[in-house]
């Protein structure tokens, strides 16, 4: 999976950036916002030996951001685009599809507000499900406006929930004041049946989310990408704007967004950065993985399997190992040395194409025997030539050189 999205990603021009597993608690707290689930109940901090407070990153972007800032990484690229992939950390409880070490493949892209730019990263997630035969999946999109429109919006739907407090859940009615757009993203039954008939976002929207809003649908149909438009739709982080997305999957309960993100053009400059507006996403791999075959992958079969009979022959297995691995060829070995019988039982198993015999009297002719375990046929080949015998034997598509 992370081998796919990689090859994808580096396809579409972005480049890796490695971010550290914690920072100091400032951060979070300022990108993600303090009245968020995620500052207030689910992040793991700690005080460092000199007093700093620091936490275990709960997610990538703002890492991203700071190194941005910290680098000055505009200079060198006006357009910016990089990924990272590792693991992020919650305290959360723990269940299917949400675990507190997860991990995540996100992307983000830095310096553009073009609309293309939210085009291209929906299109390169649709491409790398359908590449790994995630499907069906449903793209949730909506706009939350910005900063010209928002506030509008934001005092509309307080004075709704207002009316409505006694009914909401204990904790949306914290947000009601707080962050008043997570109680459309509230769980609970009793919350979501009220918020069905809130206001929605899209009806305060002004030319100036309308209508990158809508280039981006258009990008969407002119490449076939199918959506669903959802006015409730909101992120859990503070720093979004207009943008926000979900690609959520069948058959993984509750927990069933797969990938989301959006436009964050406020957030370089709200961390000290320059203006610089911002799209991106995060994909939670455990929940992916979750919806391919289960079960572990299981290693390629190797191209030979050497059976080495007898202490004396130890040197020479590490050396014939060692070559012929330099040589491209995947090649395992019994290490613990079982009988002649075991070892071959063995090579069956793990689908090994041919396999080198060499035991005490081999190694005193100077050779050892190579049997193709298709035909049965046995060959014995001189040890000085057996690495370039072996590679002629390989078929070249199978034959993979390391660069």
């Amino acid at each position: 999976m992370e081998r796919t999205a990689r090859t994808l990603l580096e396809t579409f021009g972005y480049a890796e950036i490695k971010i550290p597993i914690f920072e100091f608690t400032e951060l979070f707290a300022r990108s993600i916002g303090t009245a968020t689930d995620i500052v207030e109940k689910e992040m793991y901090t700690f005080q460092d030996r000199d007093g700093k407070s620091v936490t275990l990153r709960p997610e990538g972007t703002a890492s991203v951001i700071r190194a941005y800032i910290e680098h000055h990484l505009w200079t060198e690229r006006p357009l910016t685009k990089l990924y990272y992939v590792g693991p992020m950390f919650r305290h959360e409880r723990p269940q299917a599809g949400r675990f507190r070490q997860f991990y995540q493949i996100g992307a983000e892209i830095l310096g553009t507000a073009n609309p293309l730019a939210d085009a291209e990263l929906l299109t390169l997630l649709d491409r790398f499900f359908h590449a790994l035969g995630v499907t069906p999946t449903t793209l949730l999109l909506n706009s939350l406006g910005c900063s010209l429109c928002r506030p509008a919006y934001r005092d509309a739907l307080q004075r709704f929930l207002r009316d409505h407090a006694a009914d909401l859940c204990e904790a949306c009615r914290r947000r009601i004041d707080t962050n008043p757009l997570r109680v459309l993203d509230c769980k609970r039954e009793e919350c979501r049946t009220i918020t069905q008939h809130a206001p929605v976002i899209t009806g305060f929207l002004g030319p100036e989310c309308i209508e990158p809003f809508e280039e981006v649908t258009s990008s969407l149909d002119a490449t076939g990408i199918r959506y669903r438009l959802e006015p409730r739709l909101v992120r859990g982080l503070d720093y979004y704007t207009k943008t926000a997305f979900e690609f959520t999957a069948e058959g993984l309960g509750a927990q069933n967004t797969i990938a989301a993100g959006g436009r964050y053009d406020g957030l370089v400059e709200a961390l000290g950065g320059p203006p610089t507006p911002g799209v991106g996403f995060a994909m939670g791999i455990e929940r992916v993985v979750a919806l391919l075959k289960p079960g572990l992958t299981p290693p390629p079969a190797p191209d030979v399997f050497l059976a080495a009979l007898g202490k004396v022959v130890r040197p020479h297995m590490v050396r014939i190992l060692t070559d012929a691995r330099d040589a491209g060829l995947r090649v395992e070995t019994d290490y613990d040395q079982g009988g002649l019988k075991g070892q071959m039982r063995r090579a069956d198993r793990v689908g090994a194409r041919y396999v080198v015999i060499l035991g005490e009297d081999e190694l005193a002719k100077g050779a050892a025997v190579v049997r193709d375990m298709t035909t049965k046929s046995q060959t014995e080949v001189r040890l000085a030539e057996l690495v370039s015998h072996l590679v002629t034997l390989i078929p070249p598509d199978s034959n993979r050189r390391s660069n």
